[in-house]
């Protein structure tokens, strides 16, 4: 690889790390090439894009990276082979390597970083893998909001939608 290769290759992996709040470094080494091949399938599938690297210049790409980012605790887990996951959803590379393994040994975790939090090692994956979405916190958000409003339609209604149903619900409320 020549200079210029190696200074391209770098761009490109500061601009996936700037741009990607979710990634996964992993080692798949003893995969065969139809195993591999597979996995990278099912990543397309899962809309995850597997992207394998050199550590020195993946390492060269995060220093080159804000401190606030903190992406220190990663250059640990950078060595032997690594293919990084990059992915628009926290929790879908843990569940995708969760899955692949029930049948084959590897790819296993070196270490994942989440919005800025970073789970060194391969016992994270039950913990990565339970992560909730954006999307299930704010349902969940909305759920939570929504339950005070559904308990006084439900006194009403209980009340026969009546001043005095009502005045009687929380009374008994009040008195519980």
């Amino acid at each position: 690889m020549t200079r210029a290769e190696k200074t391209a290759a770098i761009e490109v992996l500061k601009e996936k790390f700037g741009n990607n709040n979710f990634f996964y470094l992993t080692d798949a080494s003893t995969l065969t090439v139809e195993q591999v091949n597979d996995f990278r399938r099912k990543c397309f599938e899962k809309d995850v894009e597997m992207k394998v690297v050199k550590n020195t210049l993946a390492i060269k790409a995060l220093e080159s990276a804000p401190d606030e980012k903190g992406y220190e605790p990663l250059k640990q887990a950078l060595k032997g082979p690594t293919a990084i996951l990059f992915a628009a959803t926290a929790n879908v590379p843990a569940k995708l390597l969760k899955e692949f393994r029930e049948n084959h040994e590897r790819p296993l975790l070196k270490a994942a970083y989440i919005d800025s939090d970073v789970y060194l090692g391969d016992d994270q994956i039950d913990v990565l893998s339970e992560l909730k979405s954006k999307e299930d916190l704010i349902g969940d958000v909305i759920l939570l909001l929504q339950s005070p409003a559904k308990n006084v339609v439900a006194s009403l209604q209980s009340g026969g939608q009546t001043i005095s149903g009502l005045l009687k619900a929380l009374s008994e409320r009040g008195e519980g």
